[in-house]
């Protein structure tokens, strides 16, 4: 089995606490940083709150899709993409619209996972970067990445 690299940002905490939560601290976050502070970079080429939110909406399209693909087909193989590459793409995004995307795809990614019964999250799939997976490996890889990147946004947000 692959082992989970955004576990240790999740610790103890339950994958489906944080998924139903992480919107209205994004929401929260970007209230707090405004205009200006939304754009500030941590450190010479590192991402914006911005540019992590675009990301944010990025990643949960791409988990939409994982999961789905992973309930429909026997043994899924997931499609990794390239995230550095994705962010050329952030130029003309905002904040705002990156938000709206991520809450309504996680609205929709959150009823879907809160249908999944143990069966369902012990179907396995494989990501050719980490090996053997179960959904539930995903959902937790949710919930750790979401952590991850609240935390690089709050670090943000402390200097506004």
């Amino acid at each position: 089995m692959a082992t989970n690299p955004y576990a240790k940002f999740l610790g103890d905490r339950s994958p489906w606490e944080v998924i139903d939560e992480t919107a209205g601290r994004l929401k929260a976050l970007l209230g707090r940083l405004g205009d200006d502070g939304v754009e500030r970079e941590p450190a010479p080429g590192k991402w914006s709150a911005r540019q992590i939110l675009c990301h944010l909406a990025d990643c949960e399209t791409v988990f939409a899709f994982r999961l789905r693909q992973a309930m429909t087909q026997d043994h899924h193989v997931i499609q990794p993409f390239d995230q550095d590459r994705w962010a050329f793409l952030y130029g003309p995004c905002d904040a705002g619209t990156a938000l709206s995307v991520f809450t309504a795809v996680r609205r929709w990614n959150g009823m879907l996972i809160a249908c999944l019964t143990q069966e369902d999250l012990a179907k396995q799939l494989t990501h050719p970067e980490r090996g053997e997976m179960t959904v539930q490996t995903v959902v937790e890889t949710m919930a750790g990445h979401d952590l991850n990147h609240i935390a690089q946004i709050e670090a943000i947000a402390v200097n506004v």
